[in-house]
């Protein structure tokens, strides 16, 4: 399943981001308001961590938003992560349809407690396998399958491949996949996501029904789809 973290902290950000994939979730992040409207308008994600204090859109608008749009996405499950723990702006918040509420500084483990709350309340805690041709992905086990036998990746190289699995038919930017592949204090530069992304193309470059492809989009970013539409 996947979270959409919103939080314009980038040292809080990556932080938060390890320590929800070290709990087996994986995550999406969005460092200002408008980028998140725009997420939630066109992506499906299991829960969403938002921050009040956002540039270019307040919190609480892009929680107004969400809501407002009607359809599945509208239900999505939003725990407000914030400092700004005021009782009014708790009611507030409430009122325009957040799930919870969590005022910093805060314990992680009660973060991740209130989070596998959310979950399991709206249902995401059931399997749920991505596809893309012969390649499969548990979010449960978090294994990766390739023509019904486990593939075998590196830490990055899983990391890479998961989050172009989970986003279905979306390019993903090279700056994207650096956040997600490495954490702030790594001694890596974003040319190091090119090294990983040939790795993983050469384990995917089987000669089976369904052998899926990654393809480089000039000036977009990276697709995964299979082979025969690539």
């Amino acid at each position: 399943m996947r979270i959409l973290l919103v939080e314009d902290h980038i040292e809080l950000s990556h932080w938060l981001s390890k320590a929800l994939r070290d709990a087996r979730l994986s995550v999406e992040c969005a460092v200002n308001g408008a980028d998140a409207d725009a997420l939630l308008h066109t992506q499906d994600y299991a829960l969403v961590i938002l921050d009040l204090t956002l540039p270019k859109m307040d919190g609480l608008e892009v929680l107004k938003r969400l809501r407002a749009r009607g359809g599945p996405r509208a239900k999505t499950p939003v725990l407000i992560l914030t400092a700004r723990g005021g009782l009014e702006e708790k009611v507030q918040g409430l009122n325009l349809g957040a799930d919870d509420y969590l005022a910093k500084p805060f314990e992680l483990a009660e973060l991740e407690a209130r989070v596998k709350a959310l979950l399991r309340r709206s249902g995401g805690s059931e399997a749920l396998v991505h596809l893309c041709g012969a390649l499969s992905f548990d979010t449960v086990t978090r294994m990766f399958a390739y023509g019904g036998a486990p593939l075998q990746l590196t830490k990055r190289e899983h990391a890479v491949l998961e989050a172009l699995i989970t986003r279905p038919g979306c390019a993903v930017s090279k700056e994207k996949l650096f956040d997600e592949v490495f954490a702030l204090d790594d001694d890596a530069n974003l040319d190091a996501i090119e090294l990983y992304i040939h790795r993983v193309r050469k384990k995917l470059e089987r000669d089976l029904p369904g052998a899926a492809a990654i393809t480089t989009l000039r000036g977009i970013g990276y697709l995964l789809q299979p082979r025969e539409a690539a």
